[in-house]
């Protein structure tokens, strides 16, 4: 089943253009990158469609320290609708930040399991930083 189809997303030649970006893409990408891989588009579809990719839980936000901004395909995400009717990504991997190449790279790993006594957690992400094995 496409991924349009399974997230009830209504498949354009837009956003089809959108998803091949990120299909081609190993790592997580920017929006400027996204921007120059379009050529010339018009940036508020964009931006709608980001925003539609990431409330339906095609794409993730990865923010980094330093406002390191991001995006990723969501390959074992788990989406909660519980929250007023927002999805809220639960990431199964480690967002690692390599500080050599600069890539952001989503890496399968077992997550600590958080909580907190009184609290509702919401979200719980996991950043390492360092040198990924293509820079090593």
């Amino acid at each position: 089943m496409g991924i349009f189809k399974q997230k009830n997303i209504r498949n354009t030649a837009f956003r089809q253009k959108v998803l091949d970006i990120f299909n081609n893409n190993e790592n997580a990408i920017t929006i400027a990158q996204i921007e120059n891989s379009l050529g010339k588009h018009d940036r508020i579809t964009l931006y709608r469609t980001i925003r539609t990719f990431i409330d339906t839980g095609v794409i993730h936000e990865i923010v980094m320290p330093g406002d390191l901004k991001k995006l990723a395909l969501c390959n074992d995400c788990v989406q909660d609708h519980e929250h007023n009717h927002c999805h809220v990504h639960h990431h199964k991997h480690v967002h690692f930040h390599c500080e050599k190449c600069d890539e952001i790279i989503c890496v399968d790993n077992e997550l600590p399991i958080v909580k907190l006594a009184g609290y509702r957690i919401d979200q719980v992400e996991v950043q390492a930083h360092g040198i990924c094995p293509k820079c090593l």
